[in-house]
């Protein structure tokens, strides 16, 4: 059972920070209902560059429901 590190929420996007089996490495897990998001980061990206992947993370939602309003 991976064990969470941290769950909080940017916006109506929740995130989801677990453990995996590399001690180095975390899954973010992020969903909002519609589109759902997974991926790895490391512990030192996850600590000093908390703020940019969530940044990143809103813009990619974003543009997720940009696309859809195209089409």
């Amino acid at each position: 059972m991976e064990k969470e590190v941290q769950n909080y929420k940017i916006g109506n996007i929740s995130v989801v920070i677990t453990e995996t089996e590399n001690p180095e490495k975390l899954k973010v897990e992020c969903n909002d209902g519609t589109y759902r998001s997974e991926f790895t980061v490391s512990r030192y990206e996850y600590t000093y560059y908390k703020r940019h992947m969530n940044q990143k993370i809103k813009n990619a939602y974003k543009a997720q429901y940009d696309e859809g309003a195209e089409n």
